[in-house]
């Protein structure tokens, strides 16, 4: 039994480390060993645009609009406008958001291990590192927030239609609370679009309002089209472990969150609701969104597909989006549409007040319904301490209280069977030929110890869900980014920089070893002091906020088995 007990907790860490190890894999691009590689991203060139300017209708039955045509030759100005917390470029050609700078969130290092190594024994020059303001949309990547106005009568103003910008303020400046920047197209099918993007102070949303004037003689039936649109590669940088979903994101009251893979979008197995009446896009990535959100009730029609051809880094670019209808427009008579365009920081708290829903844009894997709570209470005590890492410290103190119960059940089960182990060794030297004799005999010595062979195992796997939705708090929380803790650590949400963390969890995980009973065969024993430092090693590479919630609960365990064995007399 004791060999059992062994084995189920082996099965439970090993594939703790593969699982582990296979989304390490997945975010630094490589195929997951559960599914098949990806096939090759086509880069081939872009269609030529249509006669009707590469910009197709959209029917009432759903059908999406195209991304944009090929790369038009009409000059365009790209006009940058900066607030406290975005600097964002538009470009006149369509009014695109062709760039979003976020200057309070930065770039971080994340070198290699085996460069950190070379670099912390000298034989390799650290390299000279500036960091940057991160960056959401951008011409790399073909990711851009585009709207424009799409019609069964014929081609109207869209984003590859050349826009004008009217003079204005370009900065917001102290004491201003807003600035905007409004675009005019020409008469294009005998429609005229006015955008007017508001940015106003301390908001990572941009108010976008669509101004639909027919300066023609005969009725319209505009469409007006949001759209997020991006290539499908996956985001990497800051934290070198970080797993979370990368694509778009769909929500409305009737369906819900749902998330898009981009492998999906290549099957052509999305299964989205394409009507209702409220709901917004996404594109989601590690820490960041961007959404358009249009929170007054009415009828939209939701759409996700590929864009063969476009420019991406990765070939293939994906879109996302909305379309309203508007009531038809007699010539000389005008319509509005609002919206807004959230590019930012995946605060949680501030995304539920933004849209219903938004919130869930913060990837917290399969155990939202656990990691949720965790969260709340992780805001709530950092509320009183102020530190992120003192924090996550008293937040392992609190789940070691209220589970204090539950370990003690399995920590007196360890600490009796190390104290009949030499007991049972011996017995098992002597009726090594007489097997059954042997069970027989370890089951009479574990009934008059009142020793449960499995006790050990039940409170670990009850509390692997809790253990597992709070990595995921860590890892998806975005106020850990360039938290610092202290002295050495100044950002949680990367590698601590001298593995100082690691080395000593590798430490505690040692020592829990030695606490616990020794396995009768010699084999398993060894591996039982080889599989903490095979564990340690992975964690050079983990964001160090999950290293110090690994090593706090290392720790407080430790204390609590040694308390218990010392309780009962065993050394």
């Amino acid at each position: 039994m004791t060999d059992i007990r062994r084995t189920v907790l082996w099965v439970v860490f090993t594939m703790s480390l593969v699982l582990l190890w296979d989304g390490w894999q997945k975010h630094n691009g490589h195929p997951s060993m559960f599914s098949p590689a990806p096939k090759a991203v086509s880069t081939s060139a872009a269609p030529a645009a249509s006669a009707s300017g590469g910009t197709p209708a959209v029917t009432a039955t759903g059908q999406a609009p195209a991304t944009a045509a090929a790369p038009g030759t009409a000059p365009s100005e790209k006009i940058t406008i900066r607030t406290d917390v975005l600097a964002v470029t538009v470009d006149t050609l369509g009014g695109d958001i062709v760039r979003a700078e976020l200057p309070h969130y930065l770039t971080s290092p994340d070198p290699t291990v085996t460069d950190q190594l070379l670099q912390m024994v000298g034989l390799q020059k650290k390299p000279a590192f500036t960091p940057q303001p991160v960056v959401l949309f951008n011409e790399a990547q073909h990711y851009r927030a585009q709207t424009g106005l799409v019609g069964a009568q014929g081609p109207l103003p869209a984003h590859n239609t050349p826009m004008t910008a009217v003079p204005g303020e370009r900065e917001l400046k102290a004491g201003q609370d807003e600035v905007k920047l409004r675009l005019e197209s020409p008469e294009v099918g005998g429609v005229k679009l006015v955008k007017t993007f508001t940015f106003k102070r301390g908001a990572y949303t941009v108010g976008v309002t669509h101004e639909v004037v027919n300066v023609g003689s005969a009725p319209v039936t505009p469409q007006v089209y949001l759209q997020l649109v991006r290539d499908g590669s996956h985001v990497t940088g800051g934290a070198a472990f970080t797993p979370s979903f990368t694509g778009p994101a769909v929500y409305n009251d009737k369906s819900k969150f749902q998330t898009i893979k981009f492998e999906d979008i290549d099957k052509n197995k999305v299964d989205i609701d394409k009507q209702a009446g409220d709901g917004w896009v996404a594109m989601i990535q590690h820490y960041f969104a961007s959404a358009w959100l249009v929170n007054e009730p009415g009828n939209r029609e939701f759409f996700v597909r590929k864009l063969p051809g476009q420019p991406g880094q990765f070939g293939d670019s994906y879109a996302t989006g909305l379309v309203f209808t508007l009531p038809t427009l007699a010539p000389g008579a005008s319509a509005t549409q609002q919206a807004q365009l959230f590019a930012g920081p995946q605060e949680e708290n501030k995304l539920s007040a933004l849209a219903p829903g938004l919130e869930r844009v913060k990837d917290y894997g399969k155990l939202t319904i656990l990691a949720e709570p965790l969260f709340w209470l992780l805001d709530k005590l950092h509320g009183f301490i102020g530190n992120w890492g003192w924090t996550i410290v008293a937040l392992v103190v609190l789940l070691k209280i209220a589970l204090y119960w539950l370990n003690a059940s399995a920590y007196k089960s360890m600490a009796r069977m190390k104290a009949v182990a030499p007991r049972i060794n011996e017995m098992k030297e002597r009726l090594k030929d007489k097997p059954q004799e042997m069970q027989q005999e370890m089951m009479k010595i574990y009934r008059e110890e009142k020793i449960n062979p499995i006790g050990g195992c039940l409170p670990i796997f009850l509390q692997m869900p809790i253990f597992m939705a709070l990595y995921w708090v860590l890892l998806s929380t975005v106020e850990m980014r360039q938290a610092p803790w202290i002295l050495w650590i100044t950002d949680l949400s990367v590698r601590d920089p001298y593995f100082i963390l690691p080395l000593l969890m590798m430490a505690t995980s040692l020592f829990q070893v030695w606490l616990n009973p020794p396995a009768a065969d010699p084999m398993q024993q060894k591996m039982m002091w080889i599989m903490p430092v095979a564990f340690g090693v992975m964690f050079f590479v983990f964001p160090s906020g999950l290293v110090l919630y690994w090593l706090t609960n290392n720790i407080l365990s430790i204390a609590q088995q040694w308390l218990i064995n010392k309780r009962l007399g065993v050394n």
